[in-house]
């Protein structure tokens, strides 16, 4: 059988390891994400490559994007703890930000091609020229956007939906310029070498993907080398 969350997150060390335990065991935010320390372990990591070709609006019609512009959105979750990592890079998007939603900068549940709710709001990233954002938050989550049923759009959302379907899944940041968005990219799975052990592997470049050199403060080294993702037990 598997061990409990407990167990697992028990392996957290030293002052920083502490703070994170004691954030996760007493944190109950009651209607909106938390701001908390990277965890020890994830359960998934997830890359998209943001482009201005890719942006789509409202009314689910391609959507001219902000030209010579790029974005990197590099997300690392702990499903169990619902916590997100975030590390986001734009490059050549001009501010000012413009989103209806508490930021500008999103997560939304959408599929290639389509539109669809924002489901986390990111910090919009900071910077001339290029800009970033990064660190690590607990739901429960929301966008500060109200959806067609009069609730917040990120009410009841998990982070298991994102591991369950990472393709329904589109990053993006809106300006006053595109309020649309300035660049759209759907999530790509970063492979694992065996969730099992724990041990995950660098991914495999998709055709027309450009995928990240580094996870930069999520603390991936790099391409190529190991990562512990998450180490789980069993009794057979």
């Amino acid at each position: 059988m598997k061990t409990s969350i407990k167990a697992r997150v028990a392996t957290f060390s030293g002052a920083a390891g502490a703070a994170t335990l004691l954030a996760v065991m007493v944190a109950s935010p009651a209607s909106a994400e938390t701001t908390v320390d990277r965890p020890d372990s994830f359960t998934s990591a997830f890359s998209a490559a943001a482009t201005p070709d890719q942006v789509v609006g409202p009314d689910g019609a391609l959507a001219p994007g902000q030209p010579g512009a790029t974005g990197t959105f590099n997300l690392m979750i702990n499903s169990d703890l619902d916590v997100v990592c975030y590390d986001i890079t734009l490059n050549n998007v001009t501010a000012p930000y413009q989103s209806k939603a508490k930021t500008s900068t999103h997560l939304h549940e959408a599929a290639k091609g389509e539109s669809g709710p924002p489901r986390l709001a990111f910090p919009n990233p900071e910077g001339e020229g290029t800009a970033t954002s990064s660190g690590c938050m607990q739901g429960p989550f929301t966008t500060g956007l109200m959806g067609d049923n009069g609730k917040d759009t990120g009410e009841g959302f998990t982070l298991k939906q994102i591991e369950a379907n990472p393709a329904g899944f589109a990053a993006d940041t809106h300006t006053s310029a595109f309020v649309p968005g300035a660049v759209r990219g759907q999530l790509t799975m970063l492979p694992m070498g065996g969730v099992d052990t724990g041990v995950a592997v660098g991914p495999a470049a998709a055709p027309g993907v450009v995928l990240p050199v580094a996870l930069g403060a999520l603390g991936v080294a790099a391409l190529g080398t190991v990562v512990v993702v998450r180490a789980r037990t069993r009794n057979s």
